[in-house]
This record gives C-alpha cells, sequence and structure tokens, in this order.
C-alpha cells in the first residue's frame, strides 16, 4: 500500500524538537490504518536522524579555542577593571571627603577582585609559569577562596597538601567554576579531594537555593553541544571536558534535591591501543602547544 503523505515527510524530518517529531508523527497516524506501527518506526528513523546531529563531537582549533577563552577571561575582568576606572573618575572630580573615601574604597576592592580573577586564569587556563608538570593544591585552594568566596559564596575545601599533576588540578578549578554556576543564588560548596596524584577523587557538592545542573554543561563536557557549535558563554564547561581527557579523568553529574554533585574519576582502564596518552606527561607546560593541546 502506498504511504501517505504525511509518513512520508515523517521517513524524511529532520526536526528540532521532540514536539515537532510527535505533530508529524500524529499526521500519519490519523492518515492511514495500522499508521501506529509505521508511525513508531519513521519515529525512530527521525529521532536517530536527531541523535546524530546532536552527538557530533566537537573539535575546536587552537585560534577558536585561544579567541574564546581570552574571551572568558576578559568578560570576568572587565567589570572590576570598570569599577576601578569609576572611583579614578570620582576622585578627579569630587572634594567631599565621604565620597572620595568611597571612591577609594570602590577601588581598592575591585582591584583585589580583579587580581584574584587574574590569578584564577591563570592556573585554571594557562600553564601558570610551571616549568614543570605539577601544581600545588595549596594554590589552587587560594586562588579558589579569593575567586569565589563572597557574601553569597562560601567555600568549603579538604584536599591534600601535595603537587598533583597540572591537568588535574586545572579541572579541579573548572569544576569548581561549574560548581558554582550551579547554585546562583549562593550557598556552599563543599570541595574534597582524595587519592594520590595519579589515581585522585575530585567531588564537589554545591549546595543552596535553586540549586541544578548548569543547562547543556554535560554535553559541553562530552564536546557535544547541542547545535554543533561553542560560542562564550558555553566555553568554560567545553574546555573543562578537553582538560578531563586529557587527564583521563570521567566527569559525572548528580542532583538531589538542592544538592547537586561534581564527581571526577579517573576512567576504567583501557587497553594501550585505545587509551589516550596524557598530554600532561608528553611534553613539558612550556613546550610548544600542538593544534588544540592544552597548555
Amino acid at each position: 500500500m502506498m504511504s501517505c503523505r504525511a509518513e512520508r515527510r515523517l521517513s524524511t524530518l529532520r526536526a528540532t524538537s521532540i514536539p515537532q517529531l510527535f505533530k508529524a508523527g500524529r499526521a500519519v497516524y490519523r492518515c492511514r490504518d495500522g499508521g501506529a506501527g509505521r508511525f513508531g518506526d519513521a519515529l525512530a528513523k527521525a529521532f536517530n536522524v536527531r541523535a546524530e546531529r546532536i552527538m557530533t563531537t566537537v573539535n575546536l582549533d587552537s585560534l577558536d579555542l585561544s579567541a574564546l577563552l581570552c574571551s572568558r577571561v576578559c568578560h570576568d575582568v572587565i567589570s572590576p577593571v570598570g569599577a576601578i576606572v569609576n572611583g579614578l573618575e570620582v576622585l578627579e572630580d569630587e572634594d567631599d571627603a565621604s565620597m572620595r573615601d568611597f571612591a577609594i574604597d570602590l577601588i581598592r576592592k575591585s582591584a583585589r577582585q580583579a587580581s584574584a580573577r587574574l590569578q584564577f586564569a591563570r592556573l585554571a587556563f594557562g600553564a601558570a609559569g610551571s616549568a614543570g608538570a605539577s601544581i600545588d593544591l595549596a594554590d589552587a585552594e587560594k586562588v579558589s577562596r579569593g575567586m569565589f568566596a563572597d557574601e553569597k559564596t562560601q567555600l568549603a575545601w579538604s584536599a591534600p597538601q601535595a603537587l598533583y599533576p597540572k591537568n588535574k588540578v586545572k579541572l579541579l578549578l573548572n569544576l569548581v567554576v561549574i560548581a558554582t554556576s550551579a547554585i546562583p543564588r549562593g550557598g556552599l560548596i563543599d570541595v574534597v579531594v582524595t587519592g594520590d596524584g595519579e589515581a585522585p577523587s575530585l567531588v564537589l557538592k554545591a549546595k543552596g537555593s535553586h540549586a541544578r545542573i548548569p543547562p547543556h554543561v554535560e554535553s559541553l563536557i562530552a564536546g557535544t553541544p547541542e547545535g554543533g557549535t561553542v560560542d562564550a558563554h558555553g566555553i568554560l564547561p567545553y574546555y573543562a571536558g578537553l582538560v578531563a581527557r586529557a587527564a583521563a579523568m570521567d566527569v559525572r553529574f548528580t542532583i538531589d534535591g538542592d544538592e547537586v554533585t561534581v564527581r571526577a574519576e579517573p576512567v576504567a582502564a583501557a587497553s594501550p591501543a585505545a587509551q589516550a596518552p596524557s598530554l600532561e606527561d608528553s611534553r613539558p607546560s612550556d613546550s610548544e602547544p600542538p593544534e588544540t593541546a592544552l597548555a
């Protein structure tokens, strides 16, 4: 029996949303007897087309990756730098003692904030001037507290005083940023690092009102963003995924009420042929990076 027009359309549909798929499927069901079975087959085909498009791995070239990371760093720093400029303008224009005191206080706080964000970015995104391939966890704690511990977000930190492989520490710092975005109204971020540097366990718990797993963060970390593109808003979790794969770490998210848990653990042992080499072991931090390699 010849298929109806709605069925032929569904069989070749490149839908971008589940409601579109079901709307087309209902048209098939109404246009012919026995349409339920054909609807299921055609709908499964359309879902497969959509899933293949969504799950395509995105590989940014080194220039795009650098540009997006620079954009992220500038976004974080421009606010306190702008506040410093505003404070200096007040000092130039005002003679009132109270206004000048306010301006000096604004400049002082904003300068500390800008410095803290730059120090964090140096460790989380760059080589941090390290000649080796290890970073002290105490330095990671220091820059995290300077970056995130404020009036609405508190940071609890439990980690050994030790040097850990660079990419694993960078992964930890990027996961702290992601955990902060899981509690938009503030709360407590509890960071626990256990195990040695070769096989650590990183567990971050973000607890606060309206906690949620940040949108699209799991697909971005997996390197398969919906739509197949990465912008400045999604570059941090995408970069965290690159670092995780370079460090042979697996990142998982769970949510229970007002608490989001981010867990990073070593990936299961793979065969030598299937296991990708770790970037942190393949070259020193101050060598020239290959295409899309992590600093």
